[in-house]
């Protein structure tokens, strides 16, 4: 069995066996989540947008309910509406492989460096997403990486439509904040 850290490094590599280790052992689901919280935090502190401990939070918790809510709705449309023949996954299985696909994004810390920042988030990005259709392949034992890309976007709008979701209720809730101070 590999390392923590040799799983984060399998798993930015695209390697399969990594992710197919990781797949089978029920007890990686803690470290798939730390890689998540991981990569949240390097995600605030990169973009400098973190202005103090709550953002820290903040960041962690929405990297948090954002990977289940992905991973949750890939496992739904990946096994429901897209299933191959051989597909045979459970909840557990897609959130450690996703989890672990989020190890390229630790590199995002990277983004306080000036006039890299830019670079550094668009590079992870797409190599996460990249790392995320790969481990949904494994999860879900499909032959095709078409099928993999398919699941993967369709959970990913989902995800697009939690996050502006999110956003609009935390902007709201400040606003009305706002607004309340004033009397």
């Amino acid at each position: 069995m590999a390392s923590f850290t040799d799983r984060m490094l399998g798993a930015a590599r695209l390697d399969v066996r990594t992710y197919e280790e990781v797949e089978a052992d029920k007890t990686a689901t803690t470290q798939a989540m730390l890689v998540v919280v991981g990569a949240g935090l390097a995600t605030a502190i990169g973009s400098s947008a973190t202005e103090g401990i709550r953002d820290l939070v903040v960041s962690t918790v929405f990297s948090l309910v954002g990977w289940y809510v992905w991973a949750f709705v890939t496992f739904a449309v990946g096994t429901r509406l897209f299933p191959e023949p051989q597909t045979r996954a459970n909840v557990g299985e897609l959130l450690r492989t996703t989890g672990f696909s989020a190890a390229p994004g630790l590199l995002r810390v990277f983004g306080i460096v000036p006039l890299l920042g830019t670079l550094v988030f668009v590079i992870t990005l797409f190599w996460m997403l990249a790392s995320f259709i790969v481990a949904v392949r494994q999860a879900l034992d499909y032959e095709s990486t078409g099928r993999a890309i398919v699941v993967c976007v369709i959970g990913w709008l989902f995800f697009v439509a939690f996050s502006l979701a999110a956003w609009f209720f935390r902007g709201a809730a400040w606003f009305f904040r706002g607004i309340l101070a004033m009397f």
